[in-house]
């Protein structure tokens, strides 16, 4: 099993929310965050209220997965038109152990 994990501004949230239902993916889960950056002042992809405030409003998604699915989940975002695209970070890690409390 492997986590994906991404980071995109939430304005972004609705579509990327979209874009995994057309996935099929069963569960996903978003966590609202804040960037603080140097880079803020620069990224031509921010509001002029995310420059004023001096963050950034992001949401994180995370989403586990067999290995296989994590890989083409990756390559259907890659290969999509979604406005996500080229405007997020992401990562992805092993999972030692998962199941239900």
């Amino acid at each position: 099993m492997k986590k994906l994990s991404m980071v995109v501004h939430t304005s972004l949230q609705q579509t990327l929310s979209d874009f995994l239902r057309s996935q099929k993916l069963e569960t996903f889960m978003f966590t609202h965050i804040e960037e603080h950056s140097s880079h803020v002042e620069k990224d031509s992809f921010l509001s002029a209220r995310d420059k004023v405030v001096g963050y950034v409003p992001q949401v994180r998604l995370d989403v586990i997965l067999d290995n296989e699915a994590i890989k083409q989940l990756l390559e259907n975002i890659k290969k999509s038109n979604c406005p996500f695209k080229g405007k997020g970070i992401y990562w992805v890690t092993d999972i030692d152990d998962f199941g239900k409390l």
